[in-house]
């Protein structure tokens, strides 16, 4: 029961961070993209910009502080490395970006969040 919870929390995240996103001015390409390295939750466009990016919801604002680490950006880059060449265009940036959401607070997007 409580992976069901956490999937439907997390789709909402993801509903959410679509949003937020597309009112920024970004296209969504695709939403959770699954690799044989990991899941990108959402893969954007924008100005010569594609963000692949990580989307983290918590209930409590202060769980946003542990929600991402070096481990889960790894493997989204390495799972945005696998498919990147599928969404860039040439002369396209790539980055690796986080949206981190939780009730009563503004989104925070994290820009260019994976520097290796």
């Amino acid at each position: 029961m409580k992976r069901q919870r956490a999937e439907r929390e997390g789709r909402k995240g993801e509903l959410a961070a679509e949003l937020f996103l597309r009112a920024k001015g970004w296209s969504i390409v695709d939403r959770r993209r699954k690799t044989p390295v990991g899941e990108i939750d959402l893969v954007a466009r924008r100005a010569g910009t594609v963000a692949f990016i990580e989307v983290k919801w918590r209930r409590k604002a202060d769980d946003l502080d542990f929600a991402i680490d070096e481990y889960r950006l790894r493997r989204v880059a390495a799972a945005a490395e696998a498919v990147a060449h599928e969404y860039a265009r040439e002369g396209e940036d790539l980055r690796v970006d986080v949206v981190l959401l939780a009730p009563g607070r503004l989104p925070h997007h994290i820009v260019n969040a994976w520097q290796p």
